[in-house]
C-alpha cells in the first residue's frame, strides 16, 4: 500500500501509531475508570466523558490556528507530543481525586489539539505535489490504517496491565463489584451486604471477614490497575516522539519552502467563500456521525459490560485473546496476498507458508482454550483496529477497481455512503436489544438476561465499514479544498466538527440510565439517516468544489 508514496507518509504514520495507542487505551477504559474509582453514575461519568472527547476534537484549533499563524506545523506537532506524554504521566499516578485526574485529561486533550490535526495538513502537504496528487485519497486510508495498528493493541494491553495488577495482590477481577462496593459504603443493607460477601469471597478465593476492610481495599487495587495501564500509554507516547524526532525530516516545511519560494498566493475572495461554504456543510454533516460513532467508547462499553455474556467458548475467544487474533489477522493478510493475480512467486511461496503457520497457530491457540472463558469488556474495543487493518487494503482496492473503470464515488458521495451504512450498524445493535431489561431492572436482577457478543461484532463490523468511507475520505476532502493558507484551521475544523459530535455523546449515556436500550439505538439510527439525506441533497455543490 505504500508503493509510490512519499517516505514522510512512513514517518506520519508511526508517529500517529503510538499517540494512537494512548488515544484507544483511554477510549476502552476511561468510563470504567470513572465510575469504579470515584462511583460515578453513567451519566456523570458520560459528561466527562463527552468533555474530553470533545476538547481533544475541539482545541485542534487551537492547534491548526497556531500552525497557519507561525507556518511551523512540525514545530507545533512536537509540542503536542511532549504535551500528550505529560498527561499521561499524570493518569498514572495513583491515589488522587477527581479534580486531579480531570486536569490530566485536559493536558492530554490540549496536547492532541496540538498535535493531531497539523499532522493531518501536513500528510496533506505531501500530496500538493503534483508527482503524488492522484495518490491523495489511498494516502489517506494508509495513514488512516496507521492509526489503527496502535489501536488494535491498546484495549488488550489495558486488560492486561489491569487483570495482572488485580492478581497481583490476591484478588481476582469482578467488574460489578465497584458498583456494588460504593453502593455498601453509601448505604450497606441486608440484600447488599449478602451479595458483597458472595463476590467478596469468590475474588478473595477465602471468606471474607471484615467486609469494610476488603470493599476498601479491593475499590483501591482494582482503580489503581486502571492507572498503570494509562502509564503503559505513556510509553507508547515516548515511542512516536522518538520515531518523529529523528524522520521529521522527511515531512514538508512549509516555513522554508515559503522563504525560499515565496508566500502562499491566496486564491479570489469568491473561490475561497465558495471552498469555506462546502466545507462547512460537511462539518455539520460529520457531527452526527461521531456522535453515533464514538458511542462505542460510552453506551457501547456501557452495553457491552451490563448486557452483554461475560464469558464465551473456546472458539469466539480466539477474537479476543490478542495473540490468537493476530494470528487470524496474519493468516488472512497472508491468504490475500497469495490470492493476488499481480503477486510474484516469491511472494505467494512466502504467503502460503506464512498462512500455513497461521492457520497452525490459530488450531493451537483454540486446542488450549477451555470450554468457558471470561474476558474483560473492555476487550470489545480492539474489534475496530483489527477490522480497519483487515478492511483497509479490500476498500483502497475496490476504490482504485472503481476509479479505473471511470465510477469512483466522489469523497462527498463516499461520506454520504458511509452515514447511510452507519445507521445499518445501530440497526443490528436495535434488533439484537429487543427484549432486554430496561437499565434499572437489570441493576435489581443479577441474573438479567445477557446477549451473545454477535451482536456487538456485527456493529462494529458495520461501523468499520461507514468509518472507512467516510473518516479518512473526509480527511482527504478537507486537504483537497482547503484554501491554502488556511490548510491548519480547516483540518481543525474537520476535528471540531468531531468535538461537536463528542460534546454531544453524553445524549447516549443520559438517554441509557432512562429509556429501554432498543430506542437509545433508534435515536442514532434516525440522526444518522437524516444526516445521510441531507449530504446527498447538496451533493452537486459538494462535488463541484472537489
Amino acid at each position: 500500500m505504500f508503493k509510490g508514496h512519499p517516505k514522510g507518509l512512513y514517518v506520519a504514520f508511526f508517529a500517529n501509531l503510538g499517540e494512537r495507542f494512548g488515544f484507544y487505551t483511554m477510549m476502552g477504559i476511561l468510563v470504567y475508570y470513572l465510575t469504579a474509582k470515584y462511583g460515578l453514575s453513567a451519566t456523570k461519568a458520560g459528561m466527562i466523558y463527552s468533555i474530553f472527547y470533545g476538547s481533544i476534537y475541539g482545541l485542534a484549533l487551537v492547534g491548526g490556528l497556531l500552525a497557519d499563524k507561525t507556518r511551523n506545523y512540525k514545530g507545533i506537532i512536537y509540542i503536542g507530543l511532549i504535551t500528550m506524554l505529560a498527561g499521561y504521566v499524570l493518569m498514572a499516578i495513583p491515589g488522587f481525586g477527581l479534580i486531579f485526574t480531570v486536569f490530566a485529561l485536559f493536558i492530554i486533550a490540549f496536547g492532541n489539539g496540538l498535535f493531531k490535526g497539523n499532522l493531518q495538513a501536513i500528510v496533506g502537504q505531501l500530496y500538493d505535489d503534483p508527482k503524488y496528487s492522484h495518490l491523495r485519497d489511498s494516502a489517506f486510508s494508509v495513514f488512516y490504517m496507521g492509526i489503527n495498528v496502535g489501536a488494535l493493541f491498546a484495549p488488550s494491553a489495558a486488560a492486561g496491565i489491569i487483570n495482572w495488577f488485580i492478581k497481583s495482590k490476591g484478588f481476582l477481577r469482578d467488574d460489578a463489584l465497584p458498583a456494588l462496593i460504593h453502593k455498601f459504603q453509601a448505604a450497606p443493607d441486608a440484600g447488599i451486604t449478602s451479595e458483597l460477601q458472595t463476590l467478596a469471597d469468590k475474588v478473595s478465593g477465602a471468606h471474607v471477614a471484615d467486609l469494610s476492610s476488603f470493599a476498601s481495599n479491593y475499590l483501591s487495587v482494582y482503580s489503581d490497575g486502571f492507572n498503570y495501564a494509562f502509564g503503559v500509554a505513556g510509553l507508547t507516547m515516548i515511542l512516536s516522539l522518538v520515531v518523529y524526532s529523528i524522520y521529521k525530516r522527511h515531512l514538508p516545511d512549509v516555513q522554508k519552502a515559503e522563504e525560499a519560494n515565496g508566500p502562499v498566493v491566496e486564491m479570489s475572495k469568491a473561490e475561497t467563500k465558495q471552498r469555506l461554504t462546502a466545507l462547512f456543510l460537511v462539518f455539520g454533516v460529520v457531527i452526527f456521525f461521531w456522535m453515533a460513532f464514538h458511542q462505542n467508547g460510552l453506551t457501547m462499553s456501557f452495553f457491552a459490560r451490563d448486557y452483554t455474556v461475560t464469558s464465551v467458548g473456546p472458539a469466539t475467544y480466539l477474537v479476543f485473546n490478542i495473540w490468537s487474533l493476530l494470528s487470524i489477522v496474519i493468516g488472512i493478510l497472508a491468504l490475500s496476498s497469495l490470492l493476488k493475480r499481480e503477486s510474484s512467486a516469491k511472494t505467494k511461496l512466502i504467503s502460503a507458508v506464512v498462512f500455513a503457520v497461521s492457520a497452525l497457530s490459530t488450531y493451537y491457540f483454540y486446542s488450549q482454550n477451555p470450554e468457558v472463558n471470561p474476558f474483560s469488556p473492555e476487550l470489545f474495543q480492539h474489534f475496530n483496529p483489527t477490522m480497519i487493518v483487515l478492511l483497509t487494503p479490500i476498500i483502497v482496492g475496490l476504490f482504485a477497481w472503481l476509479n479505473k473503470r471511470g465510477k469512483e464515488p466522489s469523497a462527498p458521495r463516499k461520506i454520504g455512503i458511509g452515514m447511510i451504512i452507519t445507521s445499518v450498524g445501530f440497526l443490528i445493535l436495535l434488533i439484537g436489544s429487543l427484549g432486554l431489561d430496561p437499565f434499572n431492572a437489570m441493576q435489581a436482577d443479577p441474573n438479567h438476561l445477557r446477549v451473545g457478543t454477535g451482536w456487538l461484532i456485527s456493529t462494529y463490523f458495520t461501523l468499520t465499514i461507514a468509518e472507512l468511507f467516510l473518516s479518512p475520505m473526509g480527511i482527504s476532502f478537507v486537504s483537497k479544498v482547503s484554501p491554502p493558507k488556511y490548510q491548519g484551521i480547516m483540518q481543525g475544523c474537520w476535528l471540531g466538527a468531531t468535538a461537536v459530535g463528542n460534546l454531544f455523546l453524553g445524549v447516549g449515556s443520559y438517554l441509557y440510565e432512562r429509556v429501554e436500550i432498543w430506542q437509545v439505538w433508534t435515536i442514532f439510527i434516525v440522526l444518522c439517516f437524516i444526516a445521510a439525506t441531507f449530504i446527498f441533497s447538496i451533493m452537486k455543490k459538494l462535488e463541484k468544489v472537489s
